[in-house]
């Protein structure tokens, strides 16, 4: 019915209200249902503001009820009866011919526009929290030292006390008396003696620090270029549990290229205005720990600042910057990796998978339970063979039968006719298949 109000005028309401026979309660039900995908009550969308419409409209035009309708029944035929302000409101709104409504009886307009001369509680409600979101801060990753920097650690400390018990004895050696306690020699402590009296004991706890330190330098030659966990802070902060959890999204609505490209591509602003155009304000249930309304309200703005968009008149400047979003996954460039050899194959081999998500979570983890994305796998070489060893290829569906017939046969051989057949066994393994 949003469509059904297309008649310009501010977003402004009147203190004083004229009298509507309609029940708000059953107007708001049919404002969503009709109206809210192209008004909202306090601003200017698709078409105007519907807040106190029917009060501004006898103020300012002079017209009543029974214009609006006549307008939400048919606007067409009210404009090509020539009635002047119809054709002013089709031309001020870009000449956008919202739709009929014929199926709306007058009761049903009643109880609308009573909804909009009261509007309910919940549509005034601006929530104002932000300043305790803002004071949230985002909690930093605190996993501790790793096993190996506790090592090095270690030794070094180590090094550090045999040098120190060198220099106190040298130290001790010079100024030490001739004599002690009267006639008695004393008989200084020689780390040198001690070292050469228990020598297999030293050399023993030598050997192990060695190892230890050894140790730890092979987990950290191993956790190079290993991000798991990593979660960077984005331009904008995007939730992908509310676009792909809450809102059920495709994965491919925003990476179009997935499936059927080498990478799956970061959406441009135009991807996100495709939706935002008109969805200007965050009014989902689900709201983050420490997250408002308000705030995802906000968040959505940073959109029209970097698509140039200007959400009041509902047009475009050029004034408009590119998103720079931080990426989190990214091979090595000697690795090869093609996401649709692996979204369309993995689509077969998944069980029970209904979609392509299914197959995004296989590498990406849960994203659609995610507030803010992360790594959430090694992508190591070893991570992938595991993968590759563990995952069986459907090899029943036309494109195998034909393409790997022959191999079919020696694998048949090979393994038995029962055998389950997975990546490695059709060249999974081979290097030249991930490194050039």
């Amino acid at each position: 019915m949003a469509s059904a109000l297309l008649i310009v005028l501010f977003s402004v309401s009147f203190a004083q209200e004229a009298e509507v026979n309609g029940d708000p309660a059953k107007g708001e039900s049919l404002y969503n249902a009709n109206c809210a995908a192209c008004h909202a009550l306090d601003k200017r969308m698709v078409g105007p503001a519907l807040g106190g419409i029917l009060e501004r409209l006898q103020q300012e035009q002079g017209l009543g009820r029974d214009w609006l309708h006549s307008w939400i029944k048919d606007n067409a035929a009210l404009r090509e009866s020539g009635d002047e302000y119809a054709i002013k409101v089709y031309e001020e709104y870009n000449q956008i011919a919202m739709m009929p409504f014929p199926q709306l009886s007058e009761q049903d307009i009643d109880d609308i526009l009573a909804y909009t001369s009261k509007p309910s509680a919940e549509e005034e409600e601006k929530v104002e929290d932000t300043a305790a979101a803002a004071a949230v801060d985002k909690k930093e990753d605190s996993d501790g030292a790793s096993t190996g920097v506790i090592l090095i650690g270690f030794t070094v400390i180590s090094a550090l006390l045999i040098w120190i018990i060198f220099r106190v004895n040298y130290l001790y050696k010079l100024t030490a008396e001739e004599t002690v306690f009267g006639e008695t020699e004393a008989e200084l402590f020689s780390l040198k003696k001690s070292f050469e009296k228990y020598s297999k004991f030293a050399y023993s706890l030598m050997g192990v620090l060695s190892l230890f330190v050894l140790y730890a330098l092979w987990n950290i030659m191993l956790a190079v270029g290993v991000d798991k966990g990593y979660q960077p802070e984005q331009p904008i902060y995007f939730s992908h549990k509310i676009h792909a959890g809450e809102q059920g999204i495709d994965c491919q609505m925003c990476h179009t290229s997935a499936k059927y490209g080498k990478v799956s591509g970061i959406p441009t602003t135009n991807v996100c205005m495709n939706c935002h155009y008109q969805i200007q304000e965050y009014k989902g249930e689900y709201i983050e720990e420490g997250k408002s309304k308000d705030f995802y309200t906000k968040e959505i703005q940073k959109i029209y600042v970097s698509a140039g968009f200007n959400p009041q008149d509902l047009t475009y400047n050029e004034d408009s910057k590119p998103i720079e979003w931080t990426r989190i996954h990214n091979m090595p460039d000697f690795v090869y990796f093609n996401h649709a050899q692996h979204v369309v194959a993995g689509e077969q081999t998944i069980k029970d998978a209904k979609n392509v998500e299914q197959v995004c979570f296989a590498c990406h983890g849960r994203v659609d339970q995610m507030d803010e994305v992360q790594m959430e796998k090694d992508f190591t070489m070893g991570w992938c063979i595991e993968c590759h060893r563990a995952t069986e290829v459907d090899m029943n569906n036309e494109y195998n039968k034909e393409y790997y017939a022959q191999l079919h046969e020696k694998l048949k051989k090979e393994y038995g006719k029962q055998a389950t057949i997975t990546v490695d066994a059709i060249g999974g393994l081979e290097c030249g298949k991930c490194h050039y």
